[in-house]
């Protein structure tokens, strides 16, 4: 039997490797198939007249065509849905920060759209960690695939630096009739390098000149470029725009041949794609004014030659204090006038934050042996998102609430209209605060200090305690301020939730239990508002709603005397949609009752739970309860031994301070 096991169970990685294989044999075929060569006439008569509006694309244009591309005709996905939206291609990846990705998208929207906006750097500003980069990449990635697809097909001219458009072959005198033919309009200009080539190479003859299907690569240097700033006072605007290339001097004699320039700057390996310039307020001003020059007029301007027209979207990066220090020099007023800048704050939904830390952790070798248990990661992201907040300035809005209302919860005294009001109050939250990646250092610290391959909620806030007060960077009174919403998230978040997992496993029927409540609170509130009897499902009497049962539940989320009216006419107003659609008005269809019952059962409860946890000498009956708790916080709700015991050991703790 174990032979046979193991037999099927090394067949299956066998089938898989099969398919893998295939698949990549077809995916190189389709690629080697789509390559395309042939001369300028070959072009205009073959491939040009299929596909004019496509091939004379700007790089904008291209950009926003491959974000609606990657939304409904990427080969994993449904081809031709139309749900979805050009965002797509970074909500996969970045979490929680849909305000500035909507705002890229409409930068992009508005300038293939031809307006003045394609004239301007879009510029990203945030604080470090919070997806600047990770947006930029994904950008780069979706032009590359983009490329290879028949949608994204591109052409240039043979052995081009700048990979620029065969179009840019037709002279002056002949484009008002190539507008009048085809329906599109020319651009471009020739290159210096191009045009010294159809002169000694080809003596005119521009019809006769080599053009090839490209294909987008950051490492082939091919329509993506980017560029890091090192050391700005030694930066040479040579890694930009290129200089002469003293070895090709010496073969060909003459410095002001465009063949003996090194044509390897960053701007020409973007060319007809985009350029991502990082950390680019570092640059020296020069760099700025020939970025925004291009980007302005689409060229660039070097010694010995003319203009040099390019066209590309410079995508560019900075952190806030970077900016800051930018906006404190005057001279910079005008240059901030030819950029669009899209803040691009740290998420402030925790639920959002625990996406990213789940993203970063599946994607660390450190953590994949190591069992993490269902809270460490939410509580961490409540932790983080703390750190952001502003303090609101409606009463009775701590920022434990307003933290719950960001994510999405229902929050007494506070309705889903008032969410944009708040988010107005403090437009700078998000923009400040923890980074993901102080979180996941710290907890990688842990891990490694540890010798159990188990991190539990209350190990992870004594990580975060201790990287906060060995942090060099922080003054005294900001770390107690970081230790201060370590405790508030224990004691607003973890302690609730820890509570809830150890009663769940401890009443195997709470579901069943909880469900029925809520039935009976479902009828007594039908009952009281409309003012009519009940009838007692033992005694078969009629009786009055049970308004001490009502004030009870409600009472365990804090629903006042004044507010238990409407909170009641809500439920009920549910409760009828759900009705009316065919559905059955659950735990799940109400939050904050749902919270209100589990609550309630646990209070109801709370003896058994405080004699099973904190028994010192478990009698066999005693100990089979405790067993069976944790068993079933391991198997149902994503604890192991290790966190189960510490969870169990824990809520004993809380329930004898009560």
């Amino acid at each position: 039997m174990t032979g046979l096991t193991d037999s099927r169970h090394e067949a299956v990685p066998g089938r898989n490797g099969d398919s893998l294989i295939e698949e990549m044999a077809n995916f190189a075929t389709h690629h080697k198939a789509s390559r395309w060569r042939g001369t300028f006439a070959e072009f205009l008569r073959d491939v040009f007249p299929a596909a004019a509006p496509q091939l004379v694309r700007t790089s904008h244009q291209y950009l926003y065509d491959m974000l609606g591309w990657y939304r409904t005709e990427r080969p994993d996905t449904t081809a031709g849905t139309a749900a979805g939206n050009p965002k797509d291609l970074f909500t996969s990846e970045l979490y929680g920060i849909d305000e500035a990705l909507d705002r890229v998208v409409e930068y992009f929207k508005a300038a293939s759209a031809g307006s003045d906006v394609g004239r301007r750097l879009l510029l990203l500003l945030g604080p470090p960690s919070g997806g600047k980069s990770s947006a930029v990449i994904l950008m780069k990635r979706g032009l590359e695939e983009y490329s290879h697809t028949d949608a994204g097909a591109l052409y240039a001219l043979q052995g081009s630096p700048l990979h620029e458009s065969p179009l840019n072959l037709v002279p002056a005198s002949l484009r008002g009739k190539f507008r009048e033919t085809y329906g599109v309009e020319i651009s471009g200009e020739l290159s210096p390098y191009s045009r010294a080539r159809l002169d000694e190479e080809f003596r005119g003859d521009f019809m006769q000149f080599p053009v090839e299907r490209i294909f987008l690569s950051e490492a082939a240097r091919v329509g993506v470029g980017t560029y890091a700033p090192h050391d700005p006072t030694t930066a040479d605007i040579a890694d930009l725009v290129g200089s002469v290339d003293l070895s090709k001097v010496a073969e060909i004699g003459d410095e002001g041949d465009p063949r003996a320039w090194s044509w390897s700057g960053a701007v020409y390996a973007a060319s007809r794609g985009m350029l991502e310039m990082i950390e680019i307020l570092k640059v020296k001003r020069e760099f700025l004014y020939l970025l925004l020059t291009l980007t302005q007029e689409k060229n660039v301007k070097v010694s010995r030659f003319p203009l040099i027209h390019l066209d590309e979207t410079i995508v560019a990066h900075t952190n806030l204090a970077e900016f800051n220090r930018f906006l404190q020099e005057k001279e910079n007023e005008a240059l901030l006038d030819r950029m669009v800048i899209v803040k691009v704050p740290y998420t402030l939904s925790y639920l959002d934050e625990a996406r990213i830390y789940q993203k970063l952790v599946s994607n660390a070798p450190a953590f994949r042996a190591v069992h993490l248990d269902p809270h460490v990661l939410p509580l961490a992201a409540v932790f983080s998102i703390l750190t952001r907040l502003t303090k609101p300035e409606k009463e009775g809005l701590d920022l434990s609430r307003k933290l719950r209302v960001y994510a999405g919860e229902d929050v007494e005294g506070v309705s889903a209209s008032e969410v944009e009001r708040l988010r107005a109050e403090s437009p700078d939250e998000g923009l400040s605060g923890v980074s993901p990646r102080f979180v996941i250092n710290a907890i990688s610290n842990a891990i490694t200090r540890s010798d159990r391959h188990s991190l539990t909620s209350m190990e992870m806030l004594l990580a975060l305690k201790d990287a906060i007060q060995s942090d060099a960077r922080m003054d005294a009174a900001q770390k107690k301020a970081w230790v201060d919403f370590l405790v508030t998230a224990r004691k607003d978040f973890y302690n609730r939730w820890v509570k809830e997992d150890v009663h769940r496993a401890l009443f195997a029927s709470f579901e069943d239990e909880a469900q029925q409540l809520l039935e009976k609170y479902l009828d007594e509130v039908e009952a009281s508002l409309d003012q009519r009897e009940v009838k007692d499902p033992i005694t078969g009497e009629a009786r009055p709603a049970d308004e001490r049962f009502l004030r009870k539940v409600e009472e365990k989320i804090k629903i006042s005397e004044s507010g238990k009216q409407s909170f009641r006419q809500e439920v009920v107003r549910k409760a009828m949609v759900a009705f009316k659609a065919g559905d059955k008005f659950t735990l799940d269809s109400h939050t904050r009752l749902h919270e209100a019952i589990e609550q309630y059962l646990f209070e109801e409860r709370r003896d058994v739970l405080r004699l099973v946890t904190s028994a010192a000498r478990p009698d066999d009956e005693v100990r089979q309860k405790i067993s069976a708790v944790q068993e079933r916080l391991v198997m149902e709700y994503g604890y192991d031994e290790h966190s189960a015991r510490e969870a169990l050991s824990y809520v004993t703790t809380l329930l004898s301070q009560e």
